[in-house]
């Protein structure tokens, strides 16, 4: 298996349009630390949660790629506009190319898998602007659910206005450190969280589950993102809405989908037999 040597990335050309701005969303992120206040962290904090656990964990992944539960459609909706404001783009995009991966994991066919380079599966196959191939028709026939929602269509064309609404209320609200700490460092910390889930969990870590693929369960990145590191568990339960099976498996995406049960605001809660 080739993690560093041979990566695809370095086959290829990279998409320029993609690579400037996140390495300007990367730039940011360093002078974020240059402009250090506690009520920045604060704020920086809650976005980073909104985004990536309320977003992508409960909202992009559990729910809309997996089924994993059921909710109203208000709160599904508000969950993938907080998805948009992690910067990995539309629901159409993000769920097809996730379902592909499930499909495919780790053979031919796989979006983002380590057998074609550590670095490839970690932002390559993103910085060469292969996952805008997540436009194409052929991939959008794995979201036939997703495409009957009229708003689920605008959102994906529209992702960004959720981001660029949050950074002018930043800006005008907070000031250029709230701007800094709450759009571009917590951003650039989310999205390699989500990195990692594609490229370490497929790369280090422990096999619970005999799985076709290489996925496994690794404790850092599951801490970095908010339960989605327990991979291993994912692949062997795809459908499961809770990851982390085992008590010291802390799984903060499982603990809000829990919540909102209990509030009476999910249902039809899927849970492999051995953590019901």
């Amino acid at each position: 298996m080739t993690f560093f040597t041979r990566d695809k990335t370095f086959a290829q050309p990279v998409n320029l349009t993609i690579t400037l701005s996140l390495a300007l969303f990367h730039v940011g992120a360093i002078v974020a630390l240059f402009m250090f206040s506690w009520k920045a962290l604060v704020f920086g904090l809650f976005m980073w949660w909104v985004a990536e656990s309320l977003g992508i964990g409960i909202g992009y992944h559990r729910l809309l790629t997996h089924r994993g539960y059921k909710t109203p459609k208000w709160m599904e909706y508000c969950l993938t506009v907080c998805g948009t404001l992690a910067l990995q783009g539309g629901p159409l995009g993000w769920v097809a190319t996730h379902r592909l991966h499930h499909q495919n994991s780790d053979k031919e066919g796989d979006p983002h898998s380590p057998r074609d380079g550590g670095f490839w599966a970690h932002m390559g196959w993103i910085l060469t602007g292969e996952s805008l191939h997540n436009k194409t028709t052929e991939l959008l026939a794995y979201v036939p659910d997703l495409r009957k929602d009229r708003f689920m269509i605008w959102i994906s064309k529209w992702h960004w206005i959720p981001m660029v609404i949050l950074a002018v209320a930043a800006l005008g609200l907070g000031g250029w450190r709230y701007l800094m700490w709450g759009v571009f460092l917590r951003t650039v910390v989310g999205l390699h969280a989500t990195y990692l889930v594609n490229s370490a969990t497929h790369m280090w870590g422990s096999r619970r589950f005999r799985t076709t693929d290489a996925s496994t369960n690794n404790f850092v990145v599951a801490i970095l993102s908010f339960g989605e590191g327990w991979h291993n568990n994912h692949h062997a339960h795809p459908q499961s809405a809770r990851h982390g099976l085992a008590w010291y498996e802390f799984d903060l995406n499982w603990y809000g989908i829990y919540a909102l049960r209990t509030l009476g605001l999910a249902w039809d809660v899927k849970l492999p037999k051995l953590a019901k």
